[in-house]
């Protein structure tokens, strides 16, 4: 069976004359190109942290309902979500603009009125850790493609959402969908899951579903819509869903990144006969706005039909 490369990546291979720079560049843009997506096994997160993120988890997702359905947002996907009919026994709460103590602390003392610092700070250290192995990876796809230049300006460009969700064991011995078939709307998602085990499954390009077995220091970094666009279509966002079997709830954090004030357009090094342009310039929350309004889910490719050439 299929399996997803798994590549380790380390806070020192940010040293672009490290010896390892060019093969690990060469293996995730390899990776990226075939699956959308990789398993980065990643020491920028310590297994303290990890312990400490998802206690937050829990004492956040234990949190009365009438409290959860506080955080909201116009964004799609964003805020909290639970108690749907399509995905029962799936649950989420969300912090925008994560990397920011202001994005944190609001979000805090909306679940917490008198705020609560232990949690925003595990969950601020998370997610700027988190952020930086985006920054890695995508230092290594630019200086791969030639295209440097046109990703230093996303750094100061781009905004991190930290999502805690939670899946619930099947009732019976059935398999159940844990969360449907899609693409991510982001620039890049990068997940992480609390246990040993699998639940989440990658689409290939041969149509087969690729069960992923994620360990605890591992983390699915994985193509959004906007990376599409932006590699003119040679990192396409993996289709994936949810499967939940066994007695055990499952509970991961995923961390996705948004281009605000920018146009995502290919660079012109992208673009050559054999890789014509296929996306019209656009803006990113344009394009959030669009699939939140527009029923974009209905839509076998949402990026074609709102940008396509």
């Amino acid at each position: 069976m299929a399996s997803l490369p798994v590549i380790n990546v380390s806070v020192k291979d940010l040293n672009s004359d490290s010896s390892s720079w060019a093969k690990t560049c060469d293996e995730v843009v390899r990776a990226l190109e075939e699956y959308g997506c990789f398993i980065a096994i990643y020491d920028g997160v310590s297994s303290q942290l990890h312990d400490a993120i998802f206690a937050a988890s829990q004492e956040l997702l234990d949190l009365p309902y009438e409290v959860k359905i506080l955080n909201t947002s116009d964004g799609a996907g964003h805020g909290y979500f639970g108690q749907s009919p399509k995905n029962p026994g799936f649950e989420r709460l969300t912090i925008e603009k994560a990397t920011t103590k202001e994005g944190v602390e609001a979000f805090a003392k909306l679940m917490w009125p008198s705020g609560n610092d232990t949690f925003s700070e595990t969950a601020s250290t998370f997610v700027h850790a988190v952020a930086q192995l985006e920054e890695i990876v995508m230092r290594m796809v630019a200086k791969s493609y030639g295209i440097e230049q046109h990703y230093e300006p996303f750094l100061a460009s781009t905004d991190y959402i930290l999502k805690f969700n939670k899946y619930e064991s099947p009732k019976g011995d059935e398999p159940r969908l844990g969360l449907f078939p899609h693409t991510d709307k982001s620039f890049i998602t990068i997940l992480h899951q609390k246990e040993q085990g699998k639940g989440l499954e990658i689409k290939t390009k041969d149509q087969k579903w690729v069960e992923v077995d994620l360990s605890p220091s591992g983390f699915v970094f994985m193509a959004g819509d906007v990376c599409t666009a932006w590699t003119n279509g040679r990192m396409e966002a993996p289709v994936h869903r949810v499967m939940m079997e066994g007695k055990k709830d499952r509970f991961s954090m995923v961390v996705s990144s948004y281009i605000r004030d920018l146009e995502i357009q290919a660079p012109q090094e992208l673009v050559d006969e054999e890789h014509p342009v296929q996306y019209k310039p656009f803006e990113h929350y344009k394009y959030i706005d669009f699939h939140t309004y527009q029923n974009s889910r209905k839509l076998r490719n949402p990026l074609k039909h709102y940008c396509g050439v």
